[in-house]
């Protein structure tokens, strides 16, 4: 019998600027943007975004696999709230008698502004519950585009994405080793950064640099 969760270390936060006056310091699917009065009067604007993706694999259900990939584009804002999380979860199995679990989460959220104050998250969850057969994979990837004025990704642009989710969804019901799973996932990854860079070398200009960050967080995965 085996039970453990695999130790957290402060990678799973991502506190960074992405520039001057922005840092980036569930139920799935979930984006608001709403109007709120500053102390001076002026309407302030802000977003909260969560996605979460969920596996859960046991001696039922013994291979399960769950990907997402949500792009949330925000306009103008003064402040955001953005989380993605991937939970994989293995329950039950033996070693003659395994499973296999796997979650991936991809997240592009885009938002404007000079001086905007950027809350994100990003983790992956992988946790054996009595499971010593198991196999339980998590991947989030979050990437946030920062620019001075709106960001509007056109259709040349989700097309690129859309294919790259045709390939995400693929991926994550393969029956690939851990390792390679991995290493395609990360090359998606860079795949989709490549895509916001192009896009924002389009974007309207302004005082500020845009600006692409990616946040990436695997848990349960070899030598990561």
């Amino acid at each position: 019998m085996n039970q453990h969760r695999k130790p957290r270390t402060h990678s799973a936060f991502t506190q960074r600027a992405v520039r001057v006056g922005l840092f980036a310091a569930g139920a799935a699917g979930i984006a608001t943007a709403v109007p709120a009065q500053a102390a001076t009067g002026t309407p302030q604007h802000t977003a909260v975004v969560t996605d979460q993706t969920f596996s859960r694999a046991d001696f039922h259900h013994h291979t399960q696999a769950r990907d997402s990939f949500t792009v949330r584009q925000f306009g103008t804002v003064n402040a955001a709230t953005v989380r993605n999380q991937a939970n994989a979860v293995g329950v039950g199995c033996s070693v003659d008698d395994h499973c296999r679990s796997v979650a991936l989460s991809f997240q592009i959220v885009t938002m404007a502004g000079e001086h905007t104050h950027l809350n994100a998250l990003n983790r992956g969850d992988a946790v054996n519950n009595h499971c010593d057969g198991c196999q339980t994979l998590a991947g989030a990837y979050q990437f946030v585009v920062s620019t001075p004025r709106p960001l509007n990704l056109d259709q040349a642009t989700r097309q690129r994405l859309d294919d790259i989710h045709r390939r995400l969804d693929a991926l994550t019901r393969s029956t690939l080793p851990a390792t390679e799973l991995k290493q395609r996932a990360d090359a998606l990854a860079a795949e989709v950064n490549t895509v916001l860079n192009d896009a924002v070398a389009k974007a309207p200009k302004g005082a500020e640099r845009p600006t692409v960050t990616l946040h990436r967080h695997l848990d349960g995965w070899p030598a990561h």
